[in-house]
């Protein structure tokens, strides 16, 4: 939310699905994406972006096959993705000049007898396609970062593997200390599930299946994952599998807003690591590693201090191929 004073000067600034948004604090760069609305609201204007990966889901593949860069065979889904963004910014007007790191991975999608295509009459969104290569079994993950290059700013897309971020044992989130308001802590068993059947493109008989499946204890639930549009087995699979891993752990802490503290300094944090959060209230105890998986900052307005708002997930959620760290 831009203040009166400066509303009337960013607005003549703003061109929603062209300016790029940069915040920067003390000199460093925290954030960069688009400007994707700009909505007065009286006499101040609201201003919504989103960070360089949500670019590629305006996009499509025109040309098939990225303009010749498939059909994928033992590909590594790191190049997938260096060439869906090579793609995406090399057509008349689309170059952000978004950098995506040199990552490789042990992993490989498509098959001889089933390469992985991209068909220009299936209409994925560019997007959609560096989804699926994240969402390969063991694969690759992505975040956005911003830094200073030549005195200018530039947006990056960082890949990991077997992960991103690390198990910071410098950092603490804990009730009393750090975390600024009342945390809620989920315990939900509707979307459990120690069993998942993803079920993929065809008909009947024909229909592509995948079952995943774990004994812990605990009453067994199922779950249906219905993706009509897979049509390889080996994706379909791994599809089930990180379902399943999801969805079989319940009692979690999903978002807490922290103040800065020498606990955790603002920022200290990054996309992937896996943090201690601490949790106390009348209901519960929660002490539980956590994986960063998404942040924003709240500045300073008025008699509020300035704040983070994490989102998080149960550590233990998550999977890596190649060993962890």
């Amino acid at each position: 939310m831009v203040e009166p004073r400066l509303a009337h000067m960013v607005r003549s600034q703003l061109d929603p699905g062209t300016t790029k948004l940069w915040v920067e604090r003390d000199g460093r760069l925290l954030w960069g994406g688009l400007v994707w609305r700009a909505d007065p609201e009286g006499q101040q204007l609201r201003v919504e972006a989103a960070g360089w990966g949500s670019y590629p889901y305006r996009r499509y593949d025109l040309h098939g096959q990225l303009n010749g860069r498939g059909p994928y065979t033992n590909a590594d889904p790191c190049t997938v993705i260096r060439d869906v963004w090579r793609y995406c910014q090399e057509q008349p007007d689309s170059d952000l000049g978004v950098r995506v790191d040199p990552t490789y991975s042990k992993v490989t999608v498509g098959t001889p007898a089933d390469p992985f295509r991209i068909d220009w009459w299936d209409t994925p969104s560019l997007g959609e396609v560096i989804d699926d290569m994240a969402a390969v079994e063991g694969g690759p993950e992505w975040t956005e970062e911003v830094a200073w290059e030549s005195g200018r700013p530039i947006g990056r897309v960082r890949i990991g593997w077997p992960r991103l971020g690390r198990r910071r044992a410098d950092l603490l989130f804990e009730t009393g200390v750090n975390i600024a308001a009342p945390v809620p802590v989920e315990f939900d068993a509707d979307s459990a599930a120690q069993v998942v059947v993803a079920l993929g493109a065809g008909e009947g008989r024909n229909r592509r299946r995948a079952v995943d499946a774990v004994r812990d204890g605990r009453l067994r639930l199922e779950q249906l994952l219905d993706v009509p549009g897979e049509k390889a087995v080996d994706r379909l699979t791994a599809r089930a599998r990180a379902e399943r891993v999801s969805r079989q752990v319940i009692g979690e802490v999903t978002e807490i807003t922290v103040r800065d503290h020498p606990a955790a300094p603002m920022g200290s944090w990054a996309i992937g690591d896996d943090v201690r959060v601490r949790v106390h209230d009348q209901w519960t105890d929660v002490d539980a590693w956590s994986r960063v998986v998404g942040w924003r900052l709240v500045p300073a307005y008025g008699d509020e201090q300035e704040k983070a708002i994490l989102q998080l997930q149960r550590a233990d959620r998550f999977t890596y191929g190649g060993g962890s760290s």
